[in-house]
């Protein structure tokens, strides 16, 4: 994969590779950039950047008839995966260029029922806490009304 980057935007098609980014420049071209045609949980999900800070991040998704259960309400697996990637991507912001991360646990707590009609989602992930072989980050996830659907916390290993 490669990205073009606003400095090699224009005249300039020379891509940038993302191994050479930190996890928080990658965020921000994802953000200002998408996915293109990459395929990724994200894109399948419709899930769009609101906020990329260095230890927290928040995304947007909205519920839609595919993302049912049998109940006729959404899965409680999309809230899971908005979280863990809110969470993951805010502990990824504070990573160097080459440092990668994943999910060693995932503990979450389910609210309230989102119904398919409840409108846009909002999932945000903060760091708790980064050091040198793990992170632990908190996550929440409120629906159009603000109120809290869904909330979480991670451990992550960080791979050198």
């Amino acid at each position: 994969m490669t990205l073009t980057t606003p400095e090699k935007a224009g005249n300039d098609t020379t891509a940038t590779d993302p191994s050479a980014m930190s996890g928080l420049e990658l965020l921000r071209a994802w953000a200002a950039y998408g996915d293109g045609d990459r395929p990724s949980i994200g894109r399948l999900l419709g899930m769009s950047p609101r906020t990329i800070d260095e230890g927290s991040v928040s995304f947007a998704l909205t519920p839609r008839p595919d993302f049912s259960n049998p109940l006729g309400t959404m899965h409680g697996g999309i809230c899971a995966t908005l979280l863990d990637s809110v969470t993951g991507c805010a502990i990824h912001t504070t990573l160097p260029a080459g440092v990668g991360y994943t999910t060693l646990e995932l503990k979450i707590n389910y609210i309230r029922t989102v119904q398919l009609t409840d409108g846009e989602l909002i999932g945000t992930g903060t760091v708790i806490h980064r050091g040198r072989r793990t992170a632990t980050a908190e996550g929440r996830v409120l629906n159009a009304a603000g109120k809290l659907v869904a909330h979480a916390t991670t451990t992550c290993i960080i791979l050198p």
